[in-house]
């Protein structure tokens, strides 16, 4: 489907009515594409919405908004989803028929219904054994259907209970494609495991659900799950990990309980090894184990590479120096020439330091020296605005490092060629 026309979102409502065919069904998100019969519309209504399975015939009620779509018109977006199997003879002859329950075709659909009539969902939830009177069911597919109906049954039971937990059905479908059968168990035992488990939902979504179903606002649980959050925040700031008594302040004021329930919770998953604590420079720090063990391995491959010598044709320095300057019209300050020495001998280097203090001046010119020698130059850097200054800085394209390295975003592996 094509994006809908940015305009202001409407006020949510509700709709119901006869899902009569399933245009677009994905598996792995329960992304749906419907066309239903909707009571007081005279046409289909084109429904979009989040469903762990669905068939022609089922009943839906859909609560959500109205979209104008560029390429397909009117549609109907929904946030909360829910269908129920259908109770007339047509309606359930067309739902089985639609290939909801596994080992029922057109055929059989209709044999089934001819001898049960609309009972005959009942008959395979509750005496699956009165299949066996049907032409073409033996005990095989008996229990094929009657598996495959209690399968079906189970869904709606954890969607109903996601749904009753306020829950959005796109969410409760990544819930229950995470955990199958065991969606209710782990969202009681313990909700702030979804923020780790599913992508799309984070700590607020978890701890609101947290809420409805009972957790104590000063759970054990809760408190590690803030410490998770709050140091996973950190990190979009750059930070691997954070000084202990700051981790502490950032994660009562979130969680807004004593800070004796913060700090118990910080001594469990000290224990436990889901928390690191390393004292640097006298400071405590607080580590998440994956991201300490990171930057052990950057330090690692950096000492590593650093270990071979460059292999830039032979420069003459002085002289590259001189002409630099001379192409230029700027003479490069004592550090600055110090540290162009280091990059022109060195495989790997390090240049760091604050605004101003000449680190666009010292990269152009080891482009330009390097560039003359014809040695080719790439340039990367962690985000696309960062890119983009790099490439207005030195007058060269510059990439994000994923897209430089072509890294897979499903994957995360690299190109084949740099393997």
């Amino acid at each position: 489907m094509s994006a809908a026309s940015a305009q202001p979102r409407a006020p949510s409502e509700e709709i119901a009515g006869l899902v009569e065919r399933v245009t677009f069904f994905k598996e792995e998100s329960g992304f749906s594409v419907l066309r239903v019969k909707v009571r007081g519309q005279r046409e289909l209504v084109t429904v979009l919405g989040s469903l762990p399975s669905v068939s022609a015939g089922e009943w839906l009620t859909a609560e959500g908004w109205w979209v104008r779509d560029k390429e397909h018109g009117l549609q109907f977006k929904a946030k909360v989803v829910k269908t129920v199997p259908p109770n007339t003879s047509e309606g359930v002859e067309r739902y089985l028929a639609g290939g909801f329950v596994k080992g029922i075709g057109p055929v059989l659909a209709k044999k089934l219904v001819g001898r049960f009539g609309a009972e005959v969902l009942g008959v395979i939830g509750n005496s699956p054994a009165d299949l066996e009177t049907v032409d073409g069911i033996g005990p095989k597919r008996r229990e094929r259907i009657a598996r495959a109906w209690q399968e079906g049954m189970q869904i709606r039971e954890i969607m109903l209970f996601l749904h009753s937990h306020r829950v959005s059905t796109g969410r409760a479908v990544r819930i229950y494609k995470t955990y199958g059968e065991q969606a209710i168990e782990k969202v009681r035992e313990n909700p702030y495991t979804l923020a780790k488990d599913i992508h799309g939902i984070g700590f607020a979504t978890a701890d609101q659900i947290a809420q409805s179903v009972g957790i104590p606002r000063d759970s054990q649980n809760r408190a590690k799950a803030g410490i998770d959050h709050v140091l996973l925040g950190a990190t979009s700031e750059g930070h691997c990990a954070l000084p202990l008594e700051k981790l502490k302040l950032a994660a009562v004021k979130l969680l807004e309980v004593p800070v004796e329930t913060i700090e118990q919770a910080l001594s469990q998953m000290l224990t436990s090894g889901s928390l690191l604590l390393e004292e640097i420079d006298g400071e405590p720090l607080i580590f998440l184990p994956h991201l300490r063990k990171a930057e052990e391995g950057i330090a690692a491959k950096i000492k590593w590479l650093a270990t071979a010598a460059a292999t830039y044709p032979t420069i003459d320095f002085e002289k590259a120096v001189a002409w630099c300057e001379q192409r230029t019209g700027m003479t490069l300050a004592p550090s600055q020439r110090e540290a162009l020495k280091t990059v022109l001998a060195n495989r790997v280097a390090i240049i760091t330091g604050g605004p101003g203090v000449g680190k666009t001046t010292l990269v152009n010119s080891i482009l330009m020296i390097l560039r003359a020698k014809r040695v080719k130059c790439l340039l990367c850097a962690p985000t696309g605005r960062a890119a983009k200054r790099l490439t207005e800085t030195t007058g060269m394209e510059a990439k994000t490092i994923h897209r430089l390295l072509e890294v897979d975003p499903a994957t995360g592996r690299l190109s084949s060629f740099l393997r």
